[in-house]
């Protein structure tokens, strides 16, 4: 596949049976590709090196548009451990095109936020959050990231609780996941709410790649931040 005037490398693809287990309605789940996971990517050898030496990652995930028995397709949703501060590692997207939704979840789920973004917005998932992509849209959502390398996602309790906290069906609604006991209810932020925090962190996210700008130590201490992370928490 060619993208960007890049030819892509063979993606790691998220079958509807790899995605039985967080779906909705498992019994849905199609026995073909739902979406395309493109990591570890670099324009160049000196773009690939500094990312490597920075222990940064840049990625592109594809997500066709799909209904799966009223659910709109979605990414099967994880959380990222801490680092050796103590602190979640956090990420970043940018829509490259289409719209997404990112719904996120912290750990003691004590806030479940929806941040619907479009093409050329950036959303930073902060430290703690584990998090779901839903393309709610009848075009594909192509988009990328920037995440720190040393880690691996977890996956387990998205898989274990049948999904996030809510689900998103195509008639617009949010329906709470009964294997989670107790829920509050669905936050709304915009995509600016923690990127206006981080002036630095802009579209293209390639852009910052060999950059002189605080993305690695953003992505790799997040202690560090940790008071512009705090204001996307609720009051």
């Amino acid at each position: 596949m060619v993208l960007w005037g890049w030819t892509l490398p063979e993606p790691d693809i998220r079958t509807g049976t790899d995605m039985r287990q967080v779906l909705q309605s498992p019994a849905c789940a199609p026995d073909e590709p739902l979406y395309f996971m493109y990591r570890d990517l670099a324009r160049s050898e000196k773009d690939k090196l500094w990312l490597k030496n920075h222990d940064i990652r840049f990625d592109l995930t594809i997500i066709p548009p799909r209904q799966i028995c009223g659910e709109y397709v979605k990414t099967k949703g994880h959380y990222h451990p801490n680092n050796e501060a103590g602190v979640g590692y956090p990420e970043i997207y940018e829509v490259i095109s289409g719209q997404a939704h990112y719904l996120l979840q912290d750990r003691d789920l004590r806030d479940v936020v929806l941040v619907p973004a479009k093409e050329g917005e950036v959303v930073i998932i902060p430290p703690g959050y584990g998090h779901v992509t839903i393309n709610p849209g009848t075009c594909r959502l192509v988009m990328c990231n920037l995440v720190a390398s040393g880690f691996g996602s977890e996956y387990e309790e998205f898989e274990q609780r049948q999904g996030a906290a809510y689900y998103e069906n195509c008639d617009g609604s949010f329906v709470k996941n009964s294997h989670y006991p107790d829920i509050p209810p669905l936050r709304r932020a915009t995509p600016a709410l923690l990127s206006g925090e981080f002036p630095e962190i802009h579209a293209p996210l390639y852009d910052l790649v060999g950059g002189p700008g605080d993305m690695p130590a953003l992505l790799n201490q997040p202690e560090r931040y940790l008071d512009r992370f705090n204001r996307f928490r609720p009051d």
